[in-house]
C-alpha cells in the first residue's frame, strides 16, 4: 500500500485514538436533534417572559384552589374531551406532595370557562399512594387512567387502573390494562395518549423495576388491552430511575413521531427520540437545543398539523413562564408564545409543604372547539387552565 493510499487509514486511527476517550466520556452520544429551535427564539436576559409576547385572545381560569388545612397541594392536572364537555383530573391532599391522603379529584365544563365543582375520582387507599394517569374514550365509554403505587413496592414504582363511565359521573373500576401477551402493564404511565395517523395509540410506561421510561403502544381502540413495547435504551439508570421521564410526543410533517422526554440528569434541554415505524421501535435520545426546567411538559400537533411542545424553558429549575414552542414541519420549531408571565406576575405559594416551589408546573394539553387548553398547577396549590385560540398559534 502506498503512502498516499495509507493516509486516509492512518487519519482515522489518529481520529479514533483522539476523539474515544471524549465519546466514551459523553453523557450522550452524538446525533442528529430530532428537531432544533431557531438560535435567540427565548432571550434569556429578560427571565420573566423570555422576551415572548401573549398570543391574541389568550384566557385564564382557575378551576380550583387549594383550600388551607385541606388541600393545600393540587398537581399534575390533565384535560380530555367527552360527549361535549371537557374534562380535567388531578390530584390533590392536605400539605404535601405524594402524601399518604392524596385523592385524585376531577371537575367538567361544558365552555371550558365555567366548571363544575370537583368530586372524587379516587379516594386516598391505605396500601398505595393513587395519582393522576390520563383519559382515554371509545364509543360511550370515558376511561380514567390511575397509577397505583403500592406502598411495600421497593424499588419505588407502580402500576395502571383503569375506571369506566358511560355519563362521566358513575365509575367502575374494570382492572389493568394488559399487555399483547396478557400481562398487565407493568409501570406508570404517562398521562399523554396519542393517536397515530394510523389509528395506533402511543404513550410511555415508566416500568418496574423502579421508573424506566418506556414507549408502549396499542391497536386495541379502547386502549385497555393489546399494549406492545417500543423496542428504546435508556441512556442511563440512576437509582432505578432513567435518565428519561415523563414523556410527550408528536408528529412531524414527514410521518416520523417524535417523543419528547424530561431529562432527569438536569441538561435543562429537552431529550427527544424518533420513530419510523408507528411507535415500533424508537432512536436513542438526543439532547436538543430546546431549554426546559427538568419538569413535565406537554407535545401534540394542531388541526392543521402545527407540532407544538408547551413547557417551562427557563433553562434552569424555575417553573416559569410558561410559553408554547411551535413548529410548522415538527423539525424547525421558530415562533413561540408566552401562555404565563412569572417574576412579579406570579404571586408567590401560600402554603408551606413537600417539594412545593413557584412555578406553572407539569403542563398538560387539549384541543377542543378551536383553542388548545392547557391545565397546570400554580405554583402546586391551584389548578389552572389556559385556553388560545387556535387561530392566534399559526405557525409562521
Amino acid at each position: 500500500m502506498t503512502a498516499a493510499a495509507g493516509a486516509p487509514v492512518q487519519i482515522k486511527k489518529w481520529l479514533s485514538t483522539l476523539l474515544l476517550p471524549t465519546l466514551l466520556s459523553a453523557p450522550i452520544s452524538v446525533a442528529a436533534q430530532p428537531f432544533t429551535v431557531t438560535t435567540d427564539l427565548f432571550d434569556s436576559a429578560k427571565p420573566d417572559t423570555l422576551g415572548l409576547s401573549m398570543p391574541e385572545g389568550v384566557e385564564h381560569v382557575t378551576v380550583y384552589t387549594g383550600e388551607a388545612g385541606k388541600s393545600q397541594y393540587n398537581h399534575g392536572a390533565v384535560l380530555y374531551a367527552f360527549a361535549g364537555k371537557l374534562y380535567l383530573q388531578w390530584q390533590s391532599s392536605k400539605r404535601d406532595e405524594d402524601a399518604a391522603d392524596t385523592s385524585v379529584l376531577y371537575a367538567s365544563s361544558r365552555d371550558g370557562l365555567h366548571w363544575s365543582e370537583p368530586a372524587v375520582l379516587e379516594k386516598a387507599r391505605s396500601d398505595a399512594l393513587v395519582t393522576t394517569g390520563g383519559w382515554w374514550s371509545t364509543g360511550d365509554t370515558l376511561y380514567a387512567f390511575l397509577n397505583v403505587w403500592p406502598n411495600d413496592l421497593q424499588p419505588r414504582g407502580g402500576h395502571v387502573e383503569v375506571l369506566a363511565s358511560s355519563d362521566g359521573e358513575h365509575w367502575k373500576n374494570v382492572g389493568r390494562p394488559i399487555f399483547a401477551d396478557g400481562h398487565p402493564l407493568d409501570g406508570i404511565i404517562e398521562q399523554d395518549f396519542h393517536r397515530s395517523q394510523r389509528g395506533r395509540i402511543v404513550t410511555a410506561l415508566h416500568r418496574q423495576p423502579g421508573l424506566r421510561a418506556t414507549p408502549v403502544y396499542t391497536d386495541d381502540a379502547s386502549a385497555l388491552s393489546g399494549w406492545k413495547v417500543g423496542a428504546f435504551t435508556n441512556h442511563s439508570i440512576e437509582k432505578a430511575v432513567s435518565r428519561e421521564l415523563e414523556p410527550s410526543s408528536f408528529r412531524r410533517e414527514d410521518g416520523a413521531l417524535v417523543m419528547v422526554f424530561r431529562d432527569q440528569q438536569g441538561s435543562f434541554r429537552v431529550l427527544a427520540s424518533l420513530s419510523w415505524d408507528n411507535g415500533e421501535t424508537w432512536s436513542s435520545a438526543q439532547p436538543t437545543n430546546l431549554p426546559d426546567s427538568r419538569a413535565k411538559q406537554s407535545a401534540g400537533n394542531l388541526p392543521d398539523g402545527t407540532a407544538y411542545l408547551v413547557n417551562n424553558p427557563s433553562g434552569s429549575k424555575n417553573r416559569e413562564p410558561l410559553a408554547i414552542t411551535l413548529s410548522g414541519d415538527g423539525e424547525m420549531f421558530d415562533q413561540a408564545f408566552l401562555l404565563r408571565a412569572g417574576g412579579a406576575q406570579l404571586a408567590d405559594p401560600r402554603y408551606d409543604g413537600l417539594y412545593k416551589r413557584r412555578g406553572f408546573s407539569y403542563p398538560k394539553s387539549f384541543v377542543w372547539k378551536n383553542h388548545l387548553y392547557v391545565a397546570y398547577g400554580e405554583n402546586k396549590e391551584d389548578i389552572v387552565v389556559t385556553r388560545v385560540p387556535l387561530a392566534s398559534l399559526q405557525a409562521d
